[in-house]
């Protein structure tokens, strides 16, 4: 089985990997290309010049890029992934993105006559997911497609679900990081409220994680919030993008999302005070006036706190 993977980020790198180490035939492409000679020489892969030349011949095509805009340049034009897949081929975007980019473009297979299949299908897990080959896969398409593509997702994903049509995955998706976006702002408030109360914060979050407030994002992050450590995973501006997407749709379908808008501007915050590269659970930053150097003055108004 031939597979093409596009765009080999922190996501992508070890996805893709984890295809090569299944025994298929994987060809990479990707936008810095040293990037993707770093991959081949780890994996011992192929290196294609363009997203058509690393679709060509191949079964499968997946893309994990940056948003919208990144999407549309690796799949559309004479050196985008459709110009060069095969008829029978199914191409899957692994890019939280928009639902409207995932209609888009299966509305433009269909208008083309392209005999190409389209899935969208985010992904959970974090980076530390792609690396293990546990993440959680929402995908929006038709059902046959889905049920062929499903166990090569497998290689590096716990559970693979079909969500309903196209751009189902990508509004599942959304429901995730709206859900992420509260879970890790009342993580921020209890560790802060914790430790102003000098309590044992590793203890506390022992037994507090044992009931009805337990969740992935404190057993994975509460600590290292405690420890004021985010040089790792889901970067605030990726989070930012994704919430862009929530609200947006929510505006469209008449979803009132109020902790999510004020989640999103904290997060706006932090971007203003250069920390838009450390992981989502940094919001705890915003509450922690003592000590921190990154704290400006007026955080207080812009931040809303």
């Amino acid at each position: 089985m031939k597979v093409a993977f596009l765009g080999l980020g922190a996501m992508g790198y070890p996805m893709a990997g984890h295809l090569k180490k299944a025994g298929l035939d994987v060809c990479v492409y990707n936008r810095t290309q040293k990037r993707a000679e770093q991959w081949v020489n780890k994996f011992s892969g192929q290196l294609a010049a363009s997203p058509a030349e690393a679709a060509a011949h191949s079964d499968f095509v997946f893309a994990c890029v940056g948003g919208d805009a990144d999407l549309r340049a690796v799949t559309l034009g004479q050196n985008g992934a459709f110009a060069g897949m095969k008829p029978g081929a199914i191409f899957a975007d692994h890019t939280s993105t928009s639902a409207k980019i995932a209609r888009e473009l299966s509305a433009y297979i269909e208008d083309t006559s392209l005999s190409i299949g389209f899935i969208d299908a985010p992904v959970s897990g974090g980076q530390s997911g792609a690396e293990n080959g546990q993440l959680t896969i929402m995908c929006g398409g038709q059902q046959s497609d889905f049920e062929r593509i499903k166990p090569v997702m497998a290689h590096y994903a716990r559970l693979v679900t079909l969500m309903g049509g196209v751009g189902s995955g990508q509004l599942t998706k959304m429901v995730n990081q709206i859900c992420i976006a509260g879970l890790l702002q009342a993580l921020s408030e209890g560790i802060h409220f914790a430790q102003n109360a000098e309590l044992d914060i590793d203890l506390v979050l022992d037994v507090i994680s044992k009931g009805a407030a337990g969740s992935w994002q404190m057993d994975n992050r509460g600590t290292t919030m405690a420890q004021d450590s985010f040089d790792f995973g889901f970067a605030v501006d990726w989070m930012r993008k994704d919430l862009g997407n929530c609200l947006d749709e929510g505006f469209k379908n008449g979803s009132s999302l109020p902790v999510t808008a004020l989640v999103d501007q904290f997060y706006a915050t932090l971007q203003q005070l250069g920390n838009g590269r450390m992981d989502t659970s940094s919001l705890i930053r915003l509450l922690q006036k003592n000590g921190n150097p990154n704290y400006s003055d007026d955080l207080d108004a812009r931040a809303g706190i």
